[in-house]
């Protein structure tokens, strides 16, 4: 048995905005998002563009949900469809925060998305009263200045409010979880990928060691589960039992521990030369940001999803160099050997690239074989420069300018949506 009496036992919440995008769109427009089938589409020029959010009228009349294409949704005279105001949904989640800073300090807020947020209320009883309550009251502040509704959960921890927010909360709108309740409302759990930090990839893993609930999960040896994952099986064990020792803000680390760019593509692409101009983009991309830190890469990542049309799949593949870098070119050949060896020619929608174990750029070692690395650098920092001052299409590889490159377009986008 865990003996919970000298862990942590704060009053943290978990402030969800629901269906938020849909929400702010509504107001907009005077509509009530809990009762008109609405959704926002990344883009209604593509057919092929993604569902944003959708509303419980959409999703429960329709099961027309996030992640549904546009041609999915059906022609009916009740449903209503429109395209995100990105900047707008910025200013309403900044609304949001500054409603939340009323009540605490900076310090207390933990932005965890744009829709979502923590907020440590321990120790401001004596000015609100109990935090339950204090939660309920902004709740309805934020519903009556900003018309949004929201849910919450609330817990001793980061980890047990986010799950009572997931698992509980939005089912009533507001529930809180003590460590006495672990074993009542975490322990059934099931499938395993309801767990906040528990993917698609883990549950698999896990199912076929024959655990398939978080209670079974928690009775799992410590020892085994880490041989299994190594030190995520650490965090698999205690997880299940709704420990979490992180300080609020934690999921954003001090130091980056790695950059990526993941991209859901506006139409299928059947050509590996297509493929092969947006992967460079999106390494231009992920250097730079690197570089803009003076940092440098070990590990690269590439992931391609197929399309549903070629029934789904794709592949994950990672490769470790010798030498730090954060050359556009040199992590892109590193992609380019990862494809060349995974793919199996399958129509591409999805792109993702990463690059982590970051070290400090002063640690690269020069190559005496690669005398123009240096020179190499100062190119890369003065477009960096001219990007960083004047946008980032104010200076381009040629494959943007080609059918196949997206990094034009998203350039006037935030957020990888228009403003």
């Amino acid at each position: 048995m865990i003996d919970y009496s000298g862990l942590p036992n704060r009053s943290i919440a978990c402030i969800d905005m629901m269906s938020f995008y849909a929400s702010c769109i509504v107001v907009l427009h005077d509509l009530d998002v809990r009762t008109v089938p609405i959704a926002v589409v990344g883009n209604l020029e593509q057919k092929g563009s993604v569902v944003l959010a959708a509303s419980p009228a959409m999703k429960k009349r329709f099961r027309v949900k996030t992640g549904t294409r546009l041609f999915e949704i059906p022609n009916h005279p009740d449903i209503q469809i429109f395209e995100p105001k990105m900047q707008y949904f910025l200013e309403i989640s900044m609304a949001v925060t500054n409603i939340l800073h009323k009540y605490v300090p900076p310090e207390a807020v933990h932005v965890y998305s744009v829709d979502e947020s923590f907020i440590d209320l321990t120790g401001t009883e004596k000015l609100w009263g109990p935090p339950e309550h204090t939660i309920k009251e902004i709740q309805k502040e934020i519903l009556e200045t900003l018309q949004l509704h929201s849910t919450a959960g609330m817990g001793p921890n980061m980890l047990m409010a986010k799950l009572a927010l997931d698992l509980d909360a939005k089912k009533t709108g507001f529930a809180k979880w003590a460590y006495e309740d672990v074993q009542t409302k975490l322990w059934p759990v099931t499938p395993l990928s309801e767990m906040w930090g528990i993917g698609s990839g883990t549950e698999k893993t896990l199912n076929n060691m024959g655990i398939f609930s978080i209670g079974q999960l928690a009775k799992t040896p410590l020892e085994l589960l880490e041989d299994k994952f190594g030190i995520m099986g650490n965090q698999l064990y205690h997880h299940a039992h709704g420990i979490d020792l992180s300080e609020l803000g934690a999921p954003v680390a001090e130091r980056q521990i790695s950059y990526g760019k993941s991209q859901i593509l506006m139409r299928d692409y059947n050509k590996i030369e297509d493929v092969k101009a947006v992967i460079l983009e999106m390494c231009e991309d992920v250097a730079k940001r690197a570089r803009d830190t003076f940092q440098a890469a070990r590990t690269i990542s590439l992931g391609i999803g197929y399309s549903k049309n070629a029934f789904r799949g794709g592949f994950q593949r990672s490769r470790t160099i010798h030498d730090a870098t954060n050359d556009t070119m040199k992590i892109y050949g590193v992609c380019l050997d990862l494809l060349k060896e995974n793919y199996n020619r399958n129509l591409v929608r999805h792109i993702s690239i990463s690059i982590t174990k970051l070290e400090d750029e002063q640690s690269m070692q020069l190559s005496l074989f690669e005398k123009d690395n240096w020179k190499k650098r100062k190119l890369a920092t003065a477009m960096d420069n001219i990007r960083n001052r004047y946008g980032s299409a104010a200076l381009l590889r040629a494959v943007s300018y080609t059918p196949a490159g997206t990094a034009v377009k998203r350039s006037k986008m935030v957020g990888g949506h228009k403003e």
